[in-house]
C-alpha cells in the first residue's frame, strides 16, 4: 500500500498538538508553546506550524514577499538564518508561519529532542524477532544469510530486514562517510559493498550505533537496501519495492 493510499485526509490537513514544543535558535528559544499545530502538505509526514503570535517579531527580518508567501530571515545575535520563517496568506494556513526544521540548532517536543520532522501520529514502527531464513545478494554474490533476522515493519514504507553483524560478510563491507537521521530510529551510518570482482555500490547498507529506545532491537544489525539488492525470505526472491524518492531523499524525511 503507497504512503498516499494510506494517507486519511484531505491535504492540507491540520491538527492541534497536545505537546508543548520549543525551538531553539542561537542560544535562545525563539518559540516556546502549547499550541502548535501539526500541518500535512505532503501525505508522507507533518510539518509544525505555529501561530505568528507565537514567535516574537524581534527574531524575524522581512526577506521576500509574494501573493501567498511572506519570508522572513531569523536573527538572533550575529546567527542568521536566511528565509527560514514563512507566514502564510493562502486559504486553510493563512496567518500561520512555518520555520526551516533543519535550519533550526534543536527541536524539543516537551524536554525530548526530535529529529528531521515531527513524528506522525498515524505512522507506527514495528520491529519483531524472527527465525524465517533472509538472504542478500547483490549481482549474484551472497552478502548477508541469517534465520534470525529483525524485521522492520514501518506505516506505508518498505518492509526492512535488519541481520546480526556476524551473520553479515564483512570482508565486502566498506565503511562510508555518509550519515542520515531518521526521527523514529535515530543517526544511521553506512557501508558501501565491494565485491571479490572489484564492484563497488556506495551505502547498500546501513546500520544504527545506538537507536532510539523504539527501535532498539535492530541495534547490532545491518540492513540492506531492498531497492537495490536482491532479498530473498525463506528461499523465494522479494520483489523490489517501489517508492517515491530514493531512500537518501527519505531519509531527511521519514529514513529507513
Amino acid at each position: 500500500m503507497s504512503q498516499i493510499a494510506s494517507f486519511p485526509f484531505a491535504l492540507p490537513h491540520i491538527e492541534p498538538s497536545p505537546r508543548r514544543v520549543r525551538v531553539l535558535f542561537g542560544g535562545e528559544y525563539i518559540v516556546d508553546t502549547q499550541e502548535a499545530l501539526l500541518v500535512w502538505l505532503k501525505p508522507y509526514y507533518p510539518y509544525y506550524f505555529f501561530k505568528v503570535k507565537d514567535v516574537q517579531e524581534k527574531y524575524l527580518v522581512d526577506a521576500f514577499q509574494s501573493q501567498k508567501h511572506h519570508l522572513y530571515d531569523i536573527v538572533v545575535g550575529n546567527r542568521r538564518a536566511e528565509a527560514a520563517a514563512t507566514i502564510y496568506h493562502d486559504d486553510e494556513l493563512d496567518g500561520l508561519i512555518q520555520l526551516e526544521f533543519s535550519e533550526m540548532d534543536a527541536w524539543f517536543e516537551e524536554d525530548e529532542q526530535i529529529y528531521v520532522h515531527p513524528k506522525d501520529p498515524y505512522k507506527r514502527v514495528d520491529v519483531l524477532h524472527s527465525s524465517r531464513r533472509v538472504r542478500v545478494e547483490v549481482n549474484g554474490v551472497e552478502v548477508a544469510s541469517t534465520t534470525r533476522p529483525r524485521i522492520l515493519y514501518e506505516t506505508s514504507l518498505p518492509i526492512r530486514y535488519y541481520i546480526p553483524k556476524t551473520d553479515c560478510k564483512l570482508e565486502l563491507l566498506i565503511p562510508s562517510s555518509s550519515s542520515t537521521e531518521c526521527p523514529y530510529k535515530g543517526v544511521a551510518s553506512y557501508y558501501n559493498i565491494h565485491l571479490p570482482s572489484g564492484e563497488s555500490f556506495e551505502d547498500l547498507v546501513w546500520y544504527y550505533r545506538t537507536p532510539q529506545l523504539e527501535c532498539a532491537e535492530i541495534k547490532g544489525c545491518l540492513a540492506f537496501y531492498n531497492e537495490k539488492v536482491d532479498i530473498y525470505v525463506d528461499d523465494v526472491l522479494q520483489p523490489r519495492p517501489q517508492r517515491p524518492g530514493s531512500k537518501r531523499a527519505s531519509a531527511a524525511a521519514v529514513a529507513l
